[in-house]
């Protein structure tokens, strides 16, 4: 969430550090639909958001992997505007269907990201899996897809506010006169990846191809967090230089395993049971 927590030392289970070398626990289920969230999801989600997320626009592929492949073959403009765009209220949620737990608009905003980042930055190895596991940790891709077709929250999505009366949040005074995250005098977490304004700024980028970062866009926000993650050439495929560039997010180890054993589970279609995850 943008390295806005004070953290303290957190005790990682056994079946957490499991995660952490890619291995499954022998416990993991079937991964259910990410949209299926149960009471208490709902209610640590709402913590920093009692709205839902704006739809894609344009108009759905049959597949996923279809509308992923038309955005990245548009080419990649730099440097894109950085905003929050006005979108009208009452917007269609996405109808892409969910694939291995995740929403389809979500799927194909994270699949778009990694094949823009293997052609712009292909050491880094970036899986969308890996953003995957961010996207659910951060705001269970977008509240279970509440985007419209392209990909924008159907409600923007705003972490707590930053100015202290959170236990175990960092104050962080204002860095965008609220330009972005609607608010003066603090900041807070902004879109499904979470980021903080003055994060943004530096890692935004376009990953719909229209020329805006938004970080209320699924498309943008996937893209600008895997450059957050591969930023300072590391690579994803050593598990050190992975947990490094998650820690950037939250410097937490508990952190690390949920994201992890998220992003797993979306390479084998087995998620965690929340006993096995380490509390954040």
């Amino acid at each position: 969430m943008g390295r806005h927590r004070k953290q303290s030392p957190a005790t990682v289970r056994r079946s957490s550090v499991l995660a952490l070398t890619g291995l499954v626990p022998a416990g993991f289920m079937a991964v259910g639909a990410a949209s299926d969230l149960d009471t208490g999801e709902i209610a640590a989600i709402q913590q920093f958001n009692e709205g839902e997320l704006n739809p894609f626009t344009a108009k759905p592929a049959e597949d996923p992997a279809d509308q992923v492949h038309a955005v990245a073959k548009q080419g990649h403009k730099s440097p894109p505007v950085v905003k929050t765009v006005a979108l009208p209220e009452n917007r269609e949620k996405s109808t892409l269907p969910a694939q291995s737990g995740v929403p389809g608009v979500a799927i194909a905003a994270y699949q778009n990201a990694e094949e823009i980042l293997h052609t712009e930055n292909p050491t880094c190895n970036m899986g969308w899996s890996m953003l995957a596991g961010i996207g659910r940790v951060e705001s269970t891709h977008a509240f279970g897809g509440k985007a419209d077709a392209e990909g924008n929250a159907l409600s923007p999505v705003y972490g707590p506010v930053l100015d202290g009366s959170l236990y175990g949040n960092n104050v962080i005074y204002d860095s965008d006169g609220g330009e972005l995250d609607g608010l003066g005098g603090y900041d807070r977490a902004i879109g499904p990846m979470q980021f903080l304004p003055e994060t943004w700024k530096r890692y935004a980028a376009d990953g719909n191809n229209d020329g805006i970062a938004d970080p209320q866009n699924l498309y943008d926000a996937a893209l600008t967090a895997g450059k957050y993650l591969c930023s300072g050439g590391l690579n994803m495929r050593d598990l050190g230089q992975q947990t490094r560039a998650i820690l950037r997010y939250n410097n937490s180890m508990a952190y690390v395993a949920n994201v992890m054993a998220w992003a797993n589970s979306y390479n084998t279609g087995i998620a965690p049971k929340p006993a096995e995850l380490p509390k954040i």
